[in-house]
This record gives C-alpha cells, sequence and structure tokens, in this order.
C-alpha cells in the first residue's frame, strides 16, 4: 500500500514538473521525505547552478552587444575615410588626376570662349559702325571724286578700296569701259573677301569648342566611373555612401563640358549670323563704289588720282 502510494505521488510531481507548477527539485525532496531523510542538497545545488547560468547569460549578451556595436560602427568607419565636402571645389580636388586635367582643360576653353567672345564683339561692332559713312556717301555722290574724300575718311579698309578703284582706272584709261569695269569688280571684291577673312578670325575656336567639349567632359566622366568601380570592387560595398562621392566627381566633368560647349556655339551663331550681315553691307559698299564708276565711264570721265581726266 505505501509503495503504491509513493508512486502515486511520484506521477502526480512529475506531471506538476511537466506542466511547470512544481520545481524539479521537489521530486528529489519528496523522494527524501518519504525515506524519512530531509535534505537540502538538491535545492542548494539548483542556487549554485543559478549564479552560473546568469553568469553565463551576461556573457553571451555582452558578446552580443560588443558584435553589434562592431557592425553598427562598420559604416562609420567607412564614411571617415570619404570626402565630406562634395562642393564643385571639393570634388575636384578629390578627383583623380586624369578627370583633374580633363576639368582644367574645359575651364581654360570656358575663358578661351569668353575672351574671344569680348574682342570680336568689339571689332565687329567697329566693323559695322564704319560701313554707315561711306555707304550712305555713295548713295548721294554723282561721281567717284565727290564719294573719295567719305571713304579715305572712313577708316583703313575704306582707303584700301578708294585707292584699288583709282588705280584700276588709270591703268585701263583707254581701254573699252566694259573690260574695265569687269576688272575693277574683280580686284574689289578680293578686297571684300579679304576683309570677311579678316572678321572672321578667331571664330572658329569657338566652333572647335563647341563641337569638342562635350566629348572631352564624357571623356572624363568616363575614367572617373571606372575609377569608382574599381574602389567599389575594392572595398567590397555597394553602400551608397561609398558609390555616390566617386560618381558625382565624374559627372561633374560632363558639366564643365557642358558648360563649355554651349556659350562657345551659340556665340559661334551669333558671329555667323553678325559676319554675313556684315559681308552684305560690305558688299553694298562695293556696290556702289562700282556703280559710281560705272556711270563714270559711261560719261567718258576717267578719275586718275582723285582728278577727273578726259578719256
Amino acid at each position: 500500500m505505501t509503495k503504491n502510494a509513493t508512486a502515486a505521488r511520484c506521477l502526480v510531481l512529475a506531471w506538476l514538473v511537466v506542466a511547470g507548477i512544481a520545481p524539479l527539485h521537489a521530486d528529489t525532496a519528496a523522494g527524501n521525505g518519504e525515506n524519512g531523510n530531509t535534505s537540502v542538497a538538491p535545492v542548494e545545488e539548483t542556487a549554485q547552478l543559478e549564479p552560473v547560468a546568469d553568469a553565463a547569460d551576461e556573457q553571451a549578451a555582452a558578446e552580443f552587444e560588443a558584435a553589434g556595436n562592431e557592425v553598427s560602427l562598420a559604416p562609420a568607419v567607412d564614411r571617415a575615410t570619404l570626402p565630406h565636402d562634395l562642393s564643385p571645389m571639393g570634388m575636384f580636388l578629390a578627383a583623380d588626376w586624369v578627370v583633374k586635367a580633363v576639368m582644367i582643360g574645359l575651364l581654360f576653353a570656358s575663358v578661351v570662349t569668353w575672351t574671344v567672345w569680348l574682342f570680336k564683339s568689339i571689332e565687329m561692332g567697329k566693323a559695322m559702325a564704319a560701313l554707315r559713312g561711306p555707304k550712305q556717301a555713295l548713295a548721294s555722290a554723282a561721281t567717284l571724286k565727290d564719294a573719295l574724300p567719305a571713304l579715305t575718311a572712313a577708316g583703313p579698309l575704306f582707303v584700301q578700296l578708294g585707292s584699288a578703284t583709282e588705280d584700276e582706272l588709270r591703268h585701263s584709261a583707254g581701254l573699252p569701259a566694259e573690260g574695265t569695269k569687269e576688272r575693277l569688280a574683280m580686284r574689289l571684291s578680293r578686297i571684300e573677301a579679304e576683309a570677311g577673312r579678316k572678321l572672321n578670325r578667331g571664330t572658329g575656336v569657338l566652333a572647335t569648342i563647341g563641337s569638342t567639349a562635350p566629348f572631352v567632359g564624357l571623356f572624363g566622366t568616363v575614367w572617373g566611373i571606372m575609377n569608382s568601380f574599381i574602389g567599389i570592387s575594392q572595398a567590397q560595398t555597394t553602400n551608397l555612401s561609398v558609390v555616390a562621392p566617386g560618381i558625382a566627381e565624374a559627372l561633374l566633368a560632363t558639366a564643365l563640358g557642358l558648360v563649355a560647349a554651349i556659350p562657345a556655339v551659340m556665340i559661334y551663331n551669333v558671329f555667323a549670323r553678325g559676319l554675313a550681315e556684315y559681308r552684305g553691307q560690305l558688299g553694298d559698299v562695293v556696290g556702289e563704289i562700282l556703280r559710281v564708276c560705272a556711270r563714270d565711264l559711261d560719261r567718258g570721265v576717267q578719275p586718275a588720282s582723285g582728278n577727273t581726266a578726259a578719256a
């Protein structure tokens, strides 16, 4: 009967342990109590194991926290090696030497563009202003002798036109009028073409800068992106904070290429239209000279050194 009661009690305690109601050492205590021996040794062993378990948990927690700190500090170390100054000057200083050379060349091209614009604008403005006086004087002149003072006062180009006209008329004295007109037209057209070429000097640089600057900037961008990808492969990370600065430095070269090319193209187009207008007005002046000379020749008058002479 006693054995059956002890077995039943053990089953009840086992069920309580599984259910989490009674501690595991209750079974041991019950067994010792049945035998008449009360001992606290199992309780003491459990009490000794609890601090050990707590120490192990604390150590594991400390190791986990340290590992978390190392992971969280890793990006900070990477960011410390990155350039913090993402201004244009900061990106220029942090760029590769090839990209720097491209940027310096594009900045120099931009300076050349605006220098040509300044000097050619002044030159073309003076040339256009010099056309007004001779054109009006020739329109109202009855003979070449009346128009020569206005030509010589307008500038070196018109002095050259007047001298060439007088020289050709002097050498063609006594020759048929039609041949004299043709020779005079050819001679004045050569002077007109030379004046147009002289005014067009320097604008070819603008065309070259406008057509090549975007490609030069693109070369700097490609080179910079190649270096960025190489740096990404060496760092073994795709973090945007690592990738973005190098790409931004590379794209700066393309931006400078556009800054140099767009004004160059616009200024070149303005000068091309201005040059076409100048050539047209200069052609009008030459046409007026030929008209006055043709009138004199048809009248049988050939001016020589500013004086009229009978044919």
